[in-house]
Formats: structure tokens, C-alpha cells, sequence
């Protein structure tokens, strides 16, 4: 389920970067999850939601809670 969240939000982030498309609160909680699974990738296209989407069973409580709620909206 949580991956189906995931990439509808990818799908709606596809054109911006991770820091653009979320709040200030939401880029907190996913912030330590990025830092330790994509802090390789490159911003923009999506490409940091989709590997957040990638690693969706490694990601904290609070990171998993914003971007379903981000997907919501």
C-alpha cells in the first residue's frame, strides 16, 4: 500500500526536487531517510521521491506519515 502511495506522489513531484515539492515539515521527517538511502541521487525529475518510493520498507514512521499525507492532497 505504502508503495502505491509513494509513487502516486512521485508521480506528482515528477517535476520538481524533493525540496521544492514539500513542506518544510514534511522534508524534516524525511530528511535523515534521504540522507541515508539517496543522498547520492540528483535533485529534480522526481528522482528523490522515487528512491524514497524505492526504499518506502526501509523509511521511518514520520517520513512514511508525510508522504502519504502529501499524496492525499
Amino acid at each position: 500500500m505504502l508503495r502505491i502511495v509513494l509513487t502516486a506522489v512521485l508521480l506528482t513531484a515528477a517535476g520538481g526536487a524533493f525540496a521544492q515539492e514539500l513542506t518544510a515539515a514534511q522534508r524534516d521527517a524525511c530528511m535523515g531517510d534521504y540522507e541515508k538511502f539517496c543522498k547520492s541521487v540528483t535533485p529534480g525529475g522526481g528522482r528523490i521521491i522515487a528512491c524514497l518510493a524505492k526504499e518506502s520498507d526501509k523509511l521511518t514512521p514520520a517520513c512514511k506519515k508525510v508522504l502519504a499525507a502529501a499524496e492525499k492532497k
